[in-house]
């Protein structure tokens, strides 16, 4: 295996913390981001996704320890780290007293874009967006969707070689979501870092690496594909009862069951054995008379990876 030199890094933290007082809200992560790569920062709200975004791009600094983002330092040189990434926040940024051009326009002179450039640039924020003939509407008439891809242009209209997008999809419809992931991949394809954070387990599928954070703290971190395997040690169950709400109480009570939570209307039960367990719920479930149930042995998703995660996280730091 070809080893990675640090010039195919794009972001890399070692023990890097953030405290607000008494409060943790990072505590001591590493890891990092190769160039080009579509890296995916998940976690459940307040898990310290946005805190560590924001040391990344030079917003805040860190309480201690060190990081570069594209050869910056991130605690010496957070100016120059404004000036080379790109950055969407939730909010999208945007101006919604301004059309769509002007807002271009705007963010054509915040990044310092050469004059003789700006109309190439302009032209191709359009296209990117997929804006080509809305330029003159007023930003504020736009559906979400349309905002989210005008944020972006915006974003990357200084050309950036690392983009950090948070929580980017928020609030839009699995469509938009969709078509928006298409060019992040787009990005990715021409070299651009990608640096996503997100709680749509869904979305993350899409990442080449990611790691999940939870209380500050990294849980997990690898593929989508390590993350079912070598991150998920034991068996998953899906489990269609009628009333599955009530039976997820009683499911968890079996002998040899981890943990059980809904997904949809089914339950899906992380188990120790499913050799041994998989007939323990069907005798219950036929003792009790469920009806019509089915019960199987499943691959997991990434959210049956994170949830029992996080389970673990939660027993193993139990207060005594």
């Amino acid at each position: 295996m070809k080893a990675t030199s640090p010039g195919d890094i794009a972001v890399s933290v070692q023990d890097l913390e953030k405290k607000f007082g008494n409060f943790t809200a990072v505590n001591r992560i590493n890891f990092e981001v190769k160039r080009g790569e579509i890296f995916g920062f998940l976690g459940p709200n307040g898990a310290g996704k946005s805190t560590t975004i924001r040391m990344l791009c030079g917003i805040i600094s860190p309480t201690s320890g060190s990081g570069q983002v594209d050869g910056y330092d991130i605690t010496k040189e957070q100016d120059k780290i404004k000036e080379h990434i790109g950055y969407m926040s939730q909010k999208f940024s945007l101006y919604n007293d301004l059309t769509v051009g002007e807002n271009i326009d705007f963010y054509s002179g915040i990044y310092n874009i050469p004059r003789e450039e700006r109309k190439s640039r302009f032209e191709e924020t359009v296209r990117t967006a997929g804006l080509e003939g809305m330029t003159s509407n007023l930003t504020v008439t736009l559906a979400g969707g349309w905002k989210q891809r005008l944020a972006l242009g915006c974003a990357l209209l200084h050309k950036p070689r690392v983009i950090f997008l948070d929580e980017p999809t928020s609030g839009v419809d699995p469509i938009t979501r969709a078509n928006f992931w298409g060019i992040i991949k787009q990005l990715a394809s021409k070299g651009v870092t990608v640096f996503v954070t997100t709680h749509y387990m869904d979305e993350a599928e899409n990442c080449n690496r990611m790691v999940l954070i939870y209380h500050g703290t990294i849980i997990a971190m690898g593929t989508p594909g390590e993350m079912k395997t070598s991150c998920m040690k034991n068996d998953v169950l899906e489990i269609t009862v009628p009333d599955s709400q009530d039976w997820l109480k009683r499911i968890t009570e079996i002998e040899g069951v981890k943990e059980a939570a809904l997904f949809g209307a089914a339950i899906h039960a992380v188990v120790y054995d499913s050799s041994k367990t998989v007939p323990a719920i069907k005798k219950a479930l036929r003792t009790e008379k469920a009806g019509d149930f089915t019960v199987n042995k499943i691959v997991p998703s990434l959210e049956d990876v994170f949830v029992s995660q996080i389970e673990n996280y939660d027993r193993e730091h139990k207060p005594e």
